[in-house]
């Protein structure tokens, strides 16, 4: 087992980051820690990444326990944080160098790690470019390659997608699925984006410092159980008091918007629109989606703040 978490609590003075939150990662496997900010995503990195000291419970990296042999577990983790950590006055490979000596790794050992990371991430061909000359899709591969340099068994990587655009994003993911398929790298990745949660192999939902659902991406949405019907009205929280009543079901009021889970949706739809003529706006039916799941487990969007 790569990582072993348990009932693991974190506070900020009176404010509690994590409650309880329990999970594993197997060797091998892309695990996604999907949340809004301040759900309790970077908290939890930091304890993982051996920064931060949980205030009860455990963490263990390939069974070292993170707050009491941190050292031992940094040799087994490489780290990619959000915030850039590149000189960009240097080349790619000068900053990789300069993480090499911080791992003590010198001489011709240190020459071929530099020349194998680089090449791991597409970048040998640039390899004496300034930093400030790429762009952020491939500074952010420098960065993957630094974490790599050492030969972790497991990588962590916090919003790594942050400030990419598309192609940038799509590109990162491609590198991190060769890594997992290639070299059998353990990746752990903060998000707050669905469409690289859905890369995952395993998800955990963070929402207020709690794990709230844990599994596939499809287990997740399996987990909705139907269609998802959204209705729009101009008193929505009467119309779905009396959907409510009328069809003994559940129904929610989302963003200005009555929300239902419900099988075969596109049948239900008559109904709902006999059942109240003149009082649907509009209507929409859709299969469930990983912000559907996030929705049914804490009743508000993942963008609400």
């Amino acid at each position: 087992m790569a990582i072993q978490v348990q009932n693991l609590t974190f506070r900020y003075g009176d404010r509690t980051a994590l409650d309880g939150v329990t999970f594993r990662v197997s060797c091998g496997e892309i695990f996604g820690l999907l949340g809004p900010n301040g759900g309790g995503k970077t908290t939890l990195f930091g304890i993982l990444s051996t920064l931060l000291v949980p205030a009860s419970g455990a963490a263990r990296v390939f069974g070292l326990d993170v707050a009491v042999e941190p050292h031992a577990v940094r040799r087994r983790i490489g780290v990619v944080f959000q915030a850039a950590s590149l000189d960009k006055k240097l080349t790619a490979a000068e900053n990789l160098y300069h993480q090499g000596h911080l791992y003590g790794l010198h001489g011709r050992m240190l020459k071929e790690r530099v020349r194998e990371s680089l090449e791991r991430v597409g970048l040998s061909d640039r390899a004496g470019d300034r930093v400030e000359t790429l762009s952020g899709g491939l500074q952010r591969r420098v960065e993957l390659a630094k974490g790599l340099l050492h030969h972790p068994d497991l990588l962590l990587l916090d919003e790594p997608s942050a400030g990419l655009d598309p192609g940038g994003r799509r590109d990162l993911w491609e590198y991190l699925t060769h890594l997992r398929d290639s070299a059998g790298v353990t990746v752990l990745v903060t998000t707050h984006l669905l469409e690289e949660a859905e890369r995952c192999d395993r998800l955990g939902i963070l929402d207020s410092g709690r794990l709230v659902a844990e599994g596939t991406p499809e287990e997740l949405k399996k987990q909705i159980g139907g269609d998802v019907i959204a209705l729009g009205a101009r008193d929505p929280d009467s119309l779905c008091r009396e959907v409510k009543e009328r069809f003994s079901l559940d129904a929610s009021v989302v963003d200005g918007v009555v929300r239902i889970e419900r099988e075969h949706g596109h049948e239900f739809i008559a109904q709902l629109v006999e059942a109240f003529p003149g009082r649907i706006d509009s209507v929409t039916v859709s299969k469930p989606t990983l912000e559907d799941v996030f929705i049914h487990q804490t009743g508000h969007r993942l963008w609400d703040e």
